[in-house]
């Protein structure tokens, strides 16, 4: 049985980051924040880090598996790069552990909101839209 969300909601998981992003005043510790979060994601077995779980349209290597328990779905996400591993505790905080309907009616608007949307590089940037996408074929799948 997976773990439960820390937040009731995905839309409550996104005010929740809006305000700890928030906090801080620069962006360097927003960074700082994000690498502190990729280090503490959930274990990530071996075996998913094949190209059948890798995220294309990534510059580093990402990959992501996605698994029914119960009525939610549980998303499992690494990646060899610091940041985008914070991404991904941003991703997995907001759509893990969500039924497939909650998922697909979910913007990402913490992404806008926090201004994280700004200070990706473009290659960041395309990188979290393919990661985003990811999720939603999941949802959509089940």
């Amino acid at each position: 049985m997976p773990a439960t969300p820390s937040e009731a909601s995905a839309a409550d998981a996104q005010e929740a980051i809006v305000e700890e992003l928030g906090f801080f005043d620069d962006w360097s510790d927003r960074y700082r924040y994000l690498i502190d979060l990729g280090r503490k994601l959930p274990p990530f077995r071996d075996e998913w880090c094949t190209d059948a779980h890798r995220i294309d349209g990534c510059q580093s290597q990402v990959w992501m598996h996605y698994e029914m328990t119960g009525d939610v779905l549980d998303i499992r996400a690494t990646s060899d790069a610091a940041i985008v591993s914070g991404l991904i505790a941003l991703l997995i905080r907001v759509y893990s552990l969500r039924p497939p309907e909650e998922i697909l009616a979910t913007h990402p608007e913490f992404v806008e909101r926090t201004g994280l949307k700004g200070y990706l590089s473009p290659t960041r940037s395309n990188g979290l839209a393919s990661m985003l996408s990811a999720v939603f074929a999941a949802a959509k799948a089940v």
